[in-house]
């Protein structure tokens, strides 16, 4: 499986998604510098504790590598029943199962790894411009870093389940775009914040999710050797 998922890599040239993914947290980086040097302008602070800056990183993250996920599972997968290159995929001596199965573990350790990375890029460079801005009120101990860590870890994990969700609006249409437009849809439903309260801090919801993205992966290749892939 190894080896046919570093194939896979290899054929949909990751590092163009790689480079892609390092320029989508500049961007984070970007719009949250932003808003902090327009906030200090008005004299206001952006967050409240650092806990609330962990969080809005996070949250940013989460958002743009849920789309971002989409977008690596239209062509890996989508694009390929679309243009029914999956055809000769499927002539090759392998399982059709194991090869949808590295596909989409590409997009899960993707998504997972770049939530993470993403998270401490972000955070590193905003903690290092607050010891010089002093924007972030109160102090960061060893526990705040230790309990923001593990809830990163945890959204990660369960981000990167439910970025499987938009796999099945998109074999349904054969469409990339559908499957990027879901994948915005429920990343903002999910995260977004409402006076402070978002269904992502339900912690049943983003449980109840990803166990849908993970049954919805499933039942996309339970019978994959016997369908017909034109269908």
């Amino acid at each position: 499986m190894l080896k046919l998922i570093r194939l896979e890599m290899k054929k949909s040239k990751i590092r163009r998604y790689i480079k892609s993914a390092a320029f989508c947290n500049l961007g984070i980086l970007f719009f949250m510098i932003v808003f902090v040097f327009i906030d200090k302008m008005e004299g206001a602070s952006i967050f409240a504790d650092y806990d609330e800056a962990f969080l809005a990183v996070d949250v940013l993250v989460r958002v743009t590598f849920t789309i971002f996920a989409a977008v690596l599972m239209s062509g890996l997968i989508i694009n390929e029943y679309k243009n029914n290159t999956i055809s000769i995929l499927f002539t090759y001596p392998i399982s059709r199962k194991k090869l949808i199965i590295s596909k989409l573990l590409i997009v899960v350790i993707f998504t997972f790894v770049f939530i993470i990375i993403s998270n401490i890029f972000v955070n590193s460079a905003l903690l290092t411009l607050n010891i010089i801005n002093n924007f972030i009120p109160g102090n960061l101990s060893m526990t705040i870093i230790k309990e923001n860590s593990i809830k990163i870890v945890m959204n990660a994990l369960s981000s990167s389940c439910i970025s499987l969700i938009p796999l099945y609006f998109g074999m349904r249409k054969k469409s990339a775009s559908t499957t990027i437009v879901s994948s915005i849809l429920i990343a903002l439903i999910i995260n977004g914040n409402n006076y402070g309260f978002s269904l992502n801090s339900i912690v049943a919801i983003p449980i109840t999710l990803a166990a849908i993205g993970v049954s919805i992966a499933y039942l996309s290749i339970k019978d994959i050797e016997s369908k017909d892939i034109i269908s």
